[in-house]
């Protein structure tokens, strides 16, 4: 998710352009209801009650499996509270604080409402965690006129979640709870869903709750009306990673303060690409950060495209107009960073040509992209190679999007620093 603040512009979390229209076309079977944000008695370091018979969510004992609606996004419904309030949240390996919904708006969406949880805890401005640590300082916080700790994200595409932070578990089961969690209680937000962080940050979702691993499965994305398709979320183990292929993560200290760089990313060592068979002339070092932290990989769930550099982009755009150059699309380009797209008449054709696009990593690990997935269909008769150009979103890494992550089990193995991979058939996983 592509974060931006009016305190530091870097490290960015990086997003879909379109994640916020996205998410709010899936659709869910649940009841929406709207509920403001009610200002609650604080006391700044009381405990919160909670039930002796309930036991915290440790990915060393507990496995949970959970399951997604994919459209351009990955929108999992998660109990949130004590009694559990089912809260739409996008799955976002590159966002850390996650928040829901708190708002009350027309047409109303299922926002969560705190004075019906026994467990919500507003976090006020006296709290550490309303003063953000260096270097750490990803989270911005201001002090409200109710001296409650406020925060506010801003992403690329200019769309913006703000509100309050709180304390709320998730509650997976009567007997079953995560330890009181750090969350963004957003009252002010044009999305439908909330975010669920996911990255290496200390205010994640995996972090917060001693989670170390996880996993998820993206099923190919349906162009036509119908069933938004279903993909699966393990938190802990997964039973289907004996057949896993594994790199090590790229990993980076405090000290290493590069200004291109996000220490909090999944970053993996990615060494090429093929197309059709033909391997690409680009140069390993480009996929790797450089001194200013330039190059950098990452996996991020929340981003709908691959985004890749310049030097990296050329390449491909450079075999894609040698082979297919004349049916490209003249002078289009989607959200302002694809511009290799093709009317739909051209689309069966166009697969064919190229064959598929294969991302090669350390120790042969490979995501293949067959070539009947090449391309995205963009609405209005248009589909595009499912690339963006990284630097005209004002980056300089290489992000690899879940659109490129469909029908393969992504598993994020933190204790061991390493990302798992895994062909699967996704919408029977």
């Amino acid at each position: 998710m592509a974060l931006c603040s009016s305190v530091s512009l870097f490290p960015l979390l990086f997003s879909l352009l379109l994640l916020f229209s996205a998410s709010s076309s899936a659709n869910h079977d649940s009841v929406s209801f709207s509920f403001p944000l009610r200002s609650l008695p604080l006391s700044t370091e009381k405990p919160l009650k909670t039930n002796p018979k309930l036991r915290s969510l440790s990915s060393a004992s507990y496995n949970v499996k959970w399951s997604f609606k994919y459209s351009m996004a990955l929108v999992v419904s998660l109990p949130i509270g004590t009694p559990p309030q089912h809260q739409q949240m996008v799955l976002d390996t590159g966002s850390q604080l996650s928040w829901i919904q708190c708002h009350n708006k027309t047409p109303p969406t299922a926002s969560f409402d705190p004075s019906l949880s026994s467990s919500f805890y507003v976090i006020p401005c006296t709290h550490p965690l309303c003063k953000p640590r260096v270097p750490d300082f990803t989270l911005p916080t201001t002090c409200d006129q109710n001296r409650l700790c406020h925060y506010s994200y801003f992403y690329a595409d200019g769309t913006f979640a703000e509100g309050n932070l709180v304390r709320e578990k998730l509650t997976f089961s009567p007997s079953q709870t995560t330890p009181p969690l750090t969350l963004g209680c957003a009252t002010e937000s044009r999305d439908a869903s909330g975010i669920l962080g996911m990255n290496l940050g200390r205010l994640s979702f995996p972090s917060q709750a001693k989670i170390t691993k996880f996993s998820y499965c993206v099923p190919t994305r349906k162009t036509g009306p119908g069933n938004v398709p279903t993909g699966s979320f393990y938190i802990g183990n997964n039973p289907n990673s004996a057949r896993f292929r594994y790199v090590n993560m790229l990993t980076f200290s405090q000290s290493q303060r590069m200004p291109n760089l996000d220490p909090l990313a999944y970053t993996v060592p990615m060494q090429g690409i093929r197309i059709g068979g033909k391997r690409l002339n680009i140069n390993p070092s480009v996929f790797r950060p450089d001194a200013s932290g330039s190059g950098q990989t990452m996996i991020d769930s929340g981003s709908e495209f691959t985004f890749l550099v310049d030097q990296a982009y050329d390449r491909v755009r450079e075999e894609v107009v040698r082979v297919v150059g004349p049916r490209l699309k003249k002078g289009y380009v989607y959200g302002g960073v694809a511009d290799m797209c093709f009317d739909d008449s051209a689309r069966e054709t166009i697969g064919r040509l190229l064959g598929d696009v294969v991302l090669e990593f350390e120790k042969g690990v490979e995501i293949v992209v067959p070539k009947e997935r090449v391309l995205a269909d963009v609405g209005g008769g248009v589909h595009c190679v499912g690339i963006g150009r990284s630097e005209r979103l004002g980056a300089a890494s290489n992000i690899i999007g879940n659109i490129h992550q469909q029908n393969m089990w992504m598993e994020f193995d933190l204790a061991n620093h390493r990302v798992g991979f895994g062909e699967a058939d996704c919408s029977r996983s």
